[in-house]
């Protein structure tokens, strides 16, 4: 069995109904990064990124990042 780390970030924007342009003005996090994140589409994780996502939606790191089983 393998496991991947899936981002929830597009759920968690959805409920609040931030979109990814007003997160990336409030945290000061590059659009394009943000944009990965949100698609799942980010191959490594910078630790003050993920950081201040969490602060900026005040969630923790388990709301925002999850371990999957990697589907094949």
């Amino acid at each position: 069995m393998s496991l991947r780390v899936k981002s929830n970030l597009k759920s968690i924007l959805d409920q609040k109904g931030i979109s990814i342009r007003k997160l990336s003005e409030d945290s000061g996090i590059p659009f394009e990064t943000l944009r990965r994140l949100y698609n799942d589409d980010t191959k490594q994780y910078q630790r003050d990124t993920i950081g201040r996502v969490c602060e900026v939606l005040n969630v923790g790191i388990s709301d925002l990042l999850e371990l999957t089983e990697l589907s094949v």
